[in-house]
């Protein structure tokens, strides 16, 4: 059981929804006009963590300033409480990590859809000048009308230009092993091409059920992102078309400048191709059987 207050500043703690390793996600009401909203707020014993308090103010102010329909919404960044939190809207607490808990077969069929939305995400926060750096399924909610949204900007970072790229020394490793590019591991200057290769990582295992690598330690899982082969679609689901397997194995490259040059050009070949080549049965398995209720929202970790 967690011990908190009945309120943070002016909002009543309803519910909690998630518990991360460093947040919790409440259900929250606002008291001057009950409406609801979703707080994202530190744990207890990480609330004096400079550190932390720091992820949370950044990615207020990397999402603030966002508006797209495949985007949280970021509502404001508040310190008038015990602890600093961020007011998001309230939306689905179900990602599409825990969509695919029963296979990627009851997704299937939705599945242009829900990668078409994730790509307008990542596009539209590419043009905003941010690369995300955590791109992986659990990063993406979804409603019980297939809609997606994009969530947990705290490690983001400002795409560097002109002489920032130039000068621009090694950064801080940091990412989901499962879905780091080759540059992201070398802790290299990253651009939206990182995404990119992040991105198809992430479609590869929605149509497959697994990320494209695995190991059994977390060393030689990086290893094989430096340095295996690309593998094909077609091995998890030979239902796949040759050109969409064509497709992830680009968005897979190893190096930026064999990958497509942008998000843009990503949907564009989405919208251009089909990825099955008999289009999946709608399924008798409903994803959303185990969330009842529609405002909530899970916890980015």
């Amino acid at each position: 059981m967690v011990k908190v207050r009945d309120f943070l500043g002016s909002y009543r703690l309803a519910r909690l929804i998630r518990l991360g390793s460093t947040c919790q996600v409440w259900e929250a009401i606002r008291d001057k006009d009950n409406a609801r909203f979703a707080l994202k707020v530190l744990r207890p014993e990480q609330r004096g963590n400079k550190e932390e308090i720091a992820f949370l103010k950044h990615e207020f102010e990397v999402a603030k300033g966002m508006s797209h329909k495949n985007i949280i919404k970021l509502i404001e960044y508040r310190t008038d409480a015990e602890t600093p939190f961020i007011v998001l809207e309230l939306f689905s607490e179900l990602n599409l990590k825990m969509a695919m808990r029963k296979g990627p077969e009851p997704i299937a069929y939705q599945l242009p859809n829900i990668a078409e939305q994730s790509s307008e995400a990542l596009y539209f926060l590419h043009s905003k000048g941010y690369v995300h750096c955590d791109i992986k399924p659990d990063n993406f909610l979804l409603s019980r009308n297939w809609e997606v949204k994009m969530i947990d900007f705290t490690i983001a970072k400002k795409v560097k230009t002109g002489l920032g790229k130039l000068f621009a020394g090694k950064t801080k490793v940091e990412g989901t092993r499962s879905y780091m590019s080759p540059e992201q591991i070398r802790g290299q200057t990253l651009d939206p091409r990182s995404d990119i290769y992040s991105m198809g990582c992430m479609i590869y295992e929605l149509i497959t059920g697994r990320a494209p690598f695995t190991g059994n330690t977390p060393n030689e899982l990086l290893s094989k992102h430096l340095s295996a082969s690309v593998p094909s679609i077609l091995v998890g689901n030979e239902n796949v078309t040759p050109e969409f397997n064509a497709i992830v194995r680009k968005m897979l490259a190893k190096k930026p400048e064999d990958r497509p040059d942008s998000m843009w050009d990503v949907l564009k070949m989405l919208r251009g191709t089909p990825i099955f080549k008999k289009p999946p049965r709608i399924p008798d398995i409903n994803v959303f059987d185990d969330f009842q209720g529609g405002g909530r929202i899970d916890a980015p970790t």
